[in-house]
């Protein structure tokens, strides 16, 4: 099966559909986030700090990292994130942005693998990003969108996939780097999203046979009770196939709901990574399960 692996300067993660589902942290992103953009902006990067501490201790296996904020040094601020993030911590970084100058000084800078996020089909952002990714030996995003926009139709998008797929070939750059984004819709404006997503995760690993993630949270927009929307739907796209997710590991009913699909896909071997996150203090859990597994032992030797 296709493994995406990525790396910092001491540690790998592997992305692929048998292995646990990866986990993205994204609140390394000052999108909607004022104070954090203007701290950014001004040079203060606490709060990239302290998010990117907390989102690793929380679970996160790479973080995403972001500067996009209007009338900055966009270039600049994402080198010095990047640099700073890989300071803290030795997870594997998403390099994150829409300008091409930003996305070459924050992998200018970085140390192992990147992720980079992101490139779409549009001929130009290809032309412009695959060299890049190439140049710098990562691996890539892949936003199932084009010059015609963002298709409600799941085959277009599919298709869209699969030709930034087969142009990165062209600049040498394997199928395993690109991991795709279907592009996850809010449910709340087009009731059908769920389905068109599913759709295209089944078709990405049973005929392009690529990784995907997606920014998991867009698909609760304008909903009440966000998270519990968004951990149904991970656990649905991982069963349809999602390899990883853009999100926040700060949030339990997310966090259960991916380490919960990862026990029903039999990545979490004997359930150990279930147990020790959420056994009970006497460790009950644990004894229950071990005599469960003798008793069916006995049964299946005696049947």
């Amino acid at each position: 099966m296709t493994v995406t692996v990525v790396s910092s300067a001491t540690k790998e993660v592997k992305i692929g559909f048998d292995q646990p589902f990866c986990m993205i942290g994204e609140r390394i992103n000052p999108t909607g986030r004022k104070a954090l953009a203007a701290e950014m902006k001004a040079g203060d990067y606490a709060r990239v700090e302290s998010d990117a501490l907390a989102q690793v201790a929380a679970g996160a296996h790479m973080l995403d990292v972001n500067a996009g904020i209007p009338l900055a040094d966009e270039p600049a601020i994402l080198a010095e994130c990047v640099q700073l993030v890989q300071s803290l911590t030795n997870v594997p970084l998403s390099i994150d942005s829409s300008i091409v100058a930003a996305l070459e000084s924050g992998l200018a800078v970085y140390q192992g693998k990147a992720l980079v996020n992101s490139v779409t089909g549009e001929e130009e952002r290809m032309e412009q990003v695959l060299p890049l990714v190439k140049k710098y030996g990562a691996a890539v995003v892949a936003i199932s969108n084009d010059e015609t926009g963002i298709s409600e139709d799941p085959n277009v998008r599919f298709d869209v996939a699969r030709k930034i797929v087969e142009r990165a070939a062209d600049y040498g750059i394997p199928a395993e780097d690109v991991v795709v984004d279907p592009l996850v819709m809010p449910i709340g404006a087009l009731n059908d999203s769920g389905r068109q997503v599913m759709h295209i995760l089944k078709r990405l690993r049973n005929e392009l046979k690529v990784n995907s993630t997606c920014g998991a949270s867009n698909v609760s927009f304008g909903l009440p009770n966000r998270n519990g929307l968004n951990a149904a739907f991970l656990t649905m796209a991982i069963g349809a196939g999602m390899t990883s997710a853009i999100t926040s590991p700060l949030h339990g009913e997310v966090m259960a709901a991916v380490m919960g699909a990862d026990v029903m896909m039999g990545h979490d071997p004997d359930c150990l990574r279930w147990i020790a996150r959420y056994r009970d203090p006497l460790g009950e859990g644990l004894s229950g399960i071990r005599e469960g597994r003798r008793r069916g032992r006995r049964r299946a030797a005696g049947g």
